[in-house]
């Protein structure tokens, strides 16, 4: 798929273009840029309100189905919309893991009854999901989980600890996956539950890190309750709902990282270029490098989709391995462009956003399945090669 190949292309850039310059300004300009990995934190209530401000201009659920409330644009469209957005400088979404895991899960697992309930809050950009997978126990081998839930007098009860939980301090609701038979282990006896935050039995703690900031979370469940129509698939099927919303993260959206990439690669040229470090010959070349492999990452990102409908196919199975390979080499290199001037806490940019992706690729690899995960994953499922 080339992009450049539909014709309406060029004007549904400059109308995203357009619109982000309009909007993205006076109160909200302050966003431009902000609110990625690394900076959660920066401006959430703002944030949130930015996320109704783009519901507002139809710019949620682009690829949704129209039965939805949906545009169901083409997915040319939809790669043209995430870089013109990142290209734009807008800011991280806080409304994201609504929108690109949980709503495409609900569209293809979820009743008629969920659907309706659930999809129009996040198509307007008022209600924020947050995703409980991780535990102390199981952080890259998902099937190890301990948290469980049992159905009693019509009502979920679930009892348990997740780990990790982006952005739980600001979200309404949360998808649990947790052991709802007795005695299962592995990827059996798991079920999807939809829970609300705002009730007796939930305890959300920050975790600092090193960045400083504290986007992360754990959750404790104690007791907590969910209706008993609030699980996803049949009880006993959240494995597969589980791995069917992994795949989506591995969506469009990629295309818009990409471009936060490259803005962050563009403040490590132009802190070279200012510190003298671009005369350096070693550091010349891991910048070329840098950008050759940015280049590198989107091709593999449209081969991907090259299907048109959007859905990932095995190719994605090596995008987060590359990707955070990438940006973890990047932050690297952020720190020797820096030299000593990056050894004490930065206050003002660019040496302050180039610390932060420093500090948080560290953790790039090790999140969502650490290297030796991702690449058992290639073998496994890519590769069909046998279990060892």
């Amino acid at each position: 798929m080339n992009p450049s190949d539909l014709p309406a292309e060029a004007d549904f850039r400059a109308e995203v273009a357009d619109w982000m310059a309009r909007h993205l300004a006076g109160r909200f300009a302050p966003l431009r840029h902000r609110g990625g990995p690394g900076d959660e934190t920066a401006h959430a209530a703002l944030r949130r309100e930015w996320e109704q401000e783009m519901a507002a201009g139809g710019w949620i659920g682009l690829g949704w189905p129209r039965a939805h409330g949906g545009r169901e644009l083409p997915v040319a469209l939809q790669v043209a919309f995430h870089e013109e957005y990142a290209r734009a400088g807008g800011p991280g979404r806080i409304g994201h893991i609504g929108e690109t895991l949980l709503a495409p899960t609900l569209i293809d697992f979820g009743t008629p009854e969920q659907q309706q309930r659930f999809l129009p809050g996040i198509r307007a950009g008022q209600v924020v999901w947050c995703q409980g997978y991780s535990e102390p126990g199981a952080g890259s081998d998902l099937a190890a989980i301990r948290s469980r839930c049992w159905l009693d007098a019509g009502e979920w009860h679930l009892q348990g600890q997740k780990v990790w939980t982006s952005l739980a301090h600001e979200s309404e609701w949360i998808f649990v996956l947790a052991r709802s038979t007795p005695g299962s282990v592995g990827r059996d006896g798991l079920s999807f539950l939809l829970v609300p935050l705002a009730q007796p039995g939930v305890d959300i703690r920050p975790i600092r890190q090193l960045t400083g900031e504290a986007e992360f979370n754990e959750v404790f469940f104690d007791d907590a309750r969910c209706a008993a129509d609030c699980v996803v698939g049949a009880p006993g099927d959240g494995w597969k709902v589980a791995m069917a919303l992994l795949g989506y993260e591995r969506g469009l959206s990629t295309l818009g990282q990409q471009m936060h990439f490259s803005h962050e690669l563009q403040l490590l040229v132009d802190a070279a270029r200012a510190s003298g470090a671009d005369r350096n010959p070693g550091i010349r070349r891991r910048i070329a490098d840098a950008w050759i492999g940015l280049r590198t990452l989107r091709a593999n990102a449209l081969r991907i989709f090259a299907g048109g409908d959007g859905a990932a196919g095995p190719e994605a199975l090596t995008y987060k391995y590359a990707w955070s390979n990438w940006h973890r080499s990047l932050g690297e290199l952020a720190m020797d462009v820096m030299g000593t001037a990056g050894d004490l806490q930065a206050h003002d940019d660019p040496l302050r956003r180039l610390q932060q992706v420093f500090f948080f690729s560290r953790a790039d690899t090790i999140y969502a399945g650490t290297n030796e995960i991702q690449l058992n994953i290639i073998a496994e499922r890519g590769l069909g090669m046998p279990r060892g």
